[in-house]
């Protein structure tokens, strides 16, 4: 049963920065980046949004919130500090 929950709570959080690596890949391409540039900006990207998932997670936690409800609580949360 944990063994099985672990697996399911990483998978749901690689899930999410799958999402992310898309987001900043949209980001680097309206901004025209390439080469380097575009590499450190991937790399700044995916590590502010791997901290904000952690924020995020460690906030639903405090709210007692499990299933659904964390899902959709953690990916707007992540959604609203990315935009910043």
């Amino acid at each position: 049963m944990r063994k099985s929950l672990l697996l399911a709570l990483f998978a749901l959080f690689s899930a999410n920065l799958a999402l992310a690596d898309a987001a900043c890949d949209a980001k680097a391409a309206n901004k025209k980046l390439a080469g380097a540039a575009k590499q450190s900006f991937l790399r700044k990207c995916e590590k502010d949004t791997a901290a904000a998932q952690a924020s995020c997670d460690a906030k639903a936690a405090d709210k007692k919130l499990a299933g659904a409800a964390k899902q959709s609580f953690a990916k707007k949360c992540v959604k609203d500090a990315m935009a910043k």
